[in-house]
C-alpha cells in the first residue's frame, strides 16, 4: 500500500444481520447490459430505491450489491459513459468507480517504505531490555519515543478493545498476531483482481482471513498489538484485539468500494478504533471541479468525495476512532503542489493536475473525523518524506526515516526504520527469504530477522520481521495508544459491549501528546540528506500546535496516567 499500499467467512447471530445488511445481493431485470467496471452509486437523500435501481438499468448498468446504511448501489457497467447518464437522474446523487476490472495497472511503487533495501547496513545497536518487552523491541525506538514501555505497566491494553486495521490483511500464523487476533470478527472485502494482483493464490481468488499477500497490513498490525509473548515484537497496545477488515488489494491499490464496506462494518459490529495507512485510488486528490479533469473525471470524484464522507460519518457515529496516515508526498496538505501522479490506474495516464485546496481532498485523511498523524525519525525529527501542515495534522509519531542522522554512523541504516511484523510468503517473493524458510543475503542486508517459538520447526509458524518506513508506519503507533485510551478510560455497555466516545478518545490523545516546537529556523532543509529543494518544508506555528508535530508526539504513558 502506497501511503501505502476471500470468501467472507459466514457470520452467526447479530453479526449475520449485520452482514446481510451491509451487502445486500440484488438481482437485475431483463435487458441489462453490464460492464466490465465495478461502480459505486450514491442514491439521493430520500430517493425512491425502485427508481434508483431502474437509472442504473437505463445507464446500462447491473446492480450486484446494496449498502443501505450508506445508501449506495454496486453496479457493474462499462467503463465509459454510465457516470454521466445514470447521474442524469434525480434519485441519484453521483457514482464512482468502486474497483476496476479487466484493466491492467501501472507499476505500483513503494519506493519510500522500502528504501533502505539494496542500500542500507546494520549498527546492531542495542538497548537495555525492560521489563514486559520482547527480545527484539530493543530495536523498537519508536515504542520508546511513545512511552509504550512505560505505559504497558499501567495499561497493556484490555482484550475487550478492538482495533480494525483496513488495508492489505493480517498473516494471523505470526506468533506475535496469533495471541490477539479475532478469526470471527475478521472479513475480507477486497478479492484479488488477477490483473492487478496477479496469479491468485486461493480458489476463487479469495483470500482467507489471516493471510497477507502485501505485507504492509501485518506490519501496521504488529505495531499496533503484537503480542508481549516473549517472541519477537511487542506493539504499543500488547494486549488490545486485531479485527482484519480488509479493503486493499495485494498489489497496493486501495480502491473506493471495498473501504466504504470495511467501515461500515467497522460501525456494525461496534469496532473501537480503526487504522487507515493509505489513499483511495486511483487519484491523489479528489477534485469537485479541477477543470484538468474531464466532466467524467469531475464527477467521479465529486461521488467519492460524499461516499468517503458517509462511510467515516457512519463509522464515527457507531464509536469508531479513526486515524489516518498523513501521505508520504513531501509537502503541505493546506499548500499542495500540482499533482502529476493521478489517476494511477486506467487507461488515461497520470497528467498534471493544479490542485486547488478549498475544493480537492486526500481521502480518507482529508475527510470528517480522521486524526491525521505526520511521521518522524528516531532523531524526533520530521522525516523528509512525511505530509505535514496546520490545516490536516492532528499528531505525529515514530514512522522511520532511513536517512536520519546525517553525519553520523546511524546514517543510511536499517535501525532508523520501524521493525515490525511481516509475512514469511511475501519475503519470499521479494528473494529475502528462502524456499526453505531461510534469510537470504539480501534479507539480511535489508535486516529481515526471524524468531521461533520453542520447539518450532516448521518455518510458516515462525515469525519474520521486517524494516519499513512511512507515514503508514506512525499512524499505527498512534492508533496503538487511542486503543490504551479505549481500554483505560472506555465503559461498558449494553450486553457485552464496551468502548468510548471517538472525540473523547482523540481530545485524550491530543491533550497527552508531547509538545514540540518548530525546528530553529523552521524551514527544514533536507540538502545533506540527498534531497533537492522540493523536499523543503517550512514549520508553521508553536509549540503547543504546529505543522510538523501537530499537537505533539502521541504519548502512550501519559494519556493513560491522565487523570482530570
Amino acid at each position: 500500500m502506497r501511503d501505502v499500499r476471500r470468501t467472507l467467512y459466514a457470520a452467526s447471530g447479530a453479526i449475520a444481520l449485520v452482514t446481510a445488511t451491509l451487502a445486500v445481493p440484488v438481482t437485475a431485470g431483463a435487458g441489462v447490459s453490464g460492464g466490465d467496471t465495478e461502480y459505486l452509486v450514491l442514491l439521493e437523500a430520500g430517493a425512491n430505491r425502485a427508481q434508483a435501481v431502474a437509472a442504473v438499468e437505463a445507464a446500462g448498468g447491473e446492480v450486484v450489491k446494496e449498502n443501505t446504511n450508506l445508501g449506495t448501489l454496486t453496479v457493474r457497467a462499462a467503463e465509459t459513459g454510465f457516470t454521466g447518464r445514470v447521474s442524469a437522474s434525480s434519485a441519484i446523487e453521483g457514482a464512482a468507480r468502486s474497483r476496476p476490472i479487466g484493466q491492467l495497472p501501472r507499476a505500483k511503487r513503494n519506493v519510500v517504505e522500502k528504501e533502505n533495501l539494496g542500500a542500507a547496513r546494520s549498527i546492531g545497536k542495542k538497548v537495555a531490555k525492560s521489563t514486559g518487552m520482547d527480545p527484539l523491541d530493543s530495536q523498537l525506538w519508536g515504542l520508546r519515543m511513545v512511552r509504550s514501555d512505560l505505559a504497558r505497566q499501567v495499561q497493556p491494553g484490555k482484550r475487550a478493545v478492538k482495533v480494525g486495521i483496513l488495508d492489505s490483511g493480517i498473516d494471523a500464523r505470526n506468533p506475535d498476531i496469533a495471541p490477539n487476533f479475532d478469526w470471527k470478527l475478521s472479513r475480507n472485502f477486497a478479492p484479488d483482481l488477477p490483473e492487478v494482483d496477479g496469479v491468485c493464490e486461493f480458489r476463487g481468488c479469495v483470500d482467507p482471513v489471516g493471510w497477507d499477500d502485501s505485507g504492509h497490513g501485518t506490519h501496521v498490525a504488529g505495531t499496533i498489538a503484537a503480542a508481549a509473548n516473549g517472541i519477537g515484537v511487542s506493539g504499543v497496545a500488547p494486549n488490545v484485539t486485531l479485527v482484519e477488515i480488509r479493503g486493499g488489494q495485494d498489489s497496493g491499490y486501495v480502491f473506493l468500494g471495498p473501504v466504504v464496506d470495511a467501515l461500515t462494518y467497522a460501525g456494525d459490529v461496534g469496532l473501537d478504533v480503526v487504522n487507515m495507512s493509505f489513499y483511495v485510488d486511483p487519484w491523489l486528490y479528489n477534485c469537485r471541479n479541477n477543470p484538468a479533469d474531464s466532466p467524467e473525471a469531475q464527477a467521479e470524484q465529486r461521488a467519492t468525495i460524499q461516499v468517503m464522507r458517509r462511510a467515516l460519518n457512519y463509522a464515527h457515529d457507531h464509536g469508531v476512532t479513526l486515524v489516518g496516515s498523513l501521505g508520504n508526498n513531501h509537502e503541505d496538505l493546506g499548500k499542495p503542489r500540482t499533482d502529476i501522479s493521478s489517476p494511477d490506474f486506467g487507461d488515461v495516464p497520470p497528467y498534471p493536475r493544479p490542485i486547488d485546496n478549498a475544493s480537492c481532498l486526500d481521502l480518507p485523511v482529508e475527510g470528517p473525523h480522521v486524526i491525521g498523524v505526520s511521521a518522524l525519525g528516531p532523531s524526533a525529527k520530521k522525516a523528509d518524506y512525511s505530509n505535514y501542515g496546520l490545516e490536516q495534522i492532528e499528531v505525529s509519531a515514530p514512522g522511520g526515516w532511513f536517512r536520519d542522522y546525517f553525519g553520523t554512523p546511524q546514517y543510511r541504516t536499517n535501525e532508523n526504520l520501524i521493525l515490525s511484523t511481516y509475512p514469511v510468503n511475501t519475503l519470499q517473493v521479494d528473494g529475502l527469504v528462502d524456499a526453505a524458510g531461510n534469510i537470504t543475503e539480501a534479507g539480511v542486508a535489508g535486516g529481515v530477522q526471524k524468531q521461533c517459538p520453542p520447539g518450532v520447526t516448521d518455518y510458516t509458524r515462525c515469525g519474520y520481521y521486517n524494516w519499513l518506513q512511512g507515514t503508514s508506519m506512525a499512524s499505527p503507533h498512534a492508533t496503538g495508544v487511542a486503543a490504551l485510551i479505549v481500554s483505560e478510560y472506555g465503559k461498558k455497555g449494553k450486553g457485552n459491549s464496551f468502548g468510548m466516545n471517538p472525540d473523547k478518545v482523540g481530545k485524550v490523545l491530543m491533550d497527552t501528546a508531547q509538545a514540540r516546537a518548530c525546528p530553529n529556523p523552521p524551514l527544514q532543509t533536507y540538502t545533506n540528506e540527498g534531497r533537492d529543494p522540493e523536499f523543503d518544508a517550512l514549520c508553521e506555528g508553536g509549540r503547543q500546535f504546529n505543522g510538523f508535530y501537530g499537537h505533539g508526539i502521541v504519548d502512550a504513558y501519559a494519556a493513560v496516567t491522565r487523570r482530570n
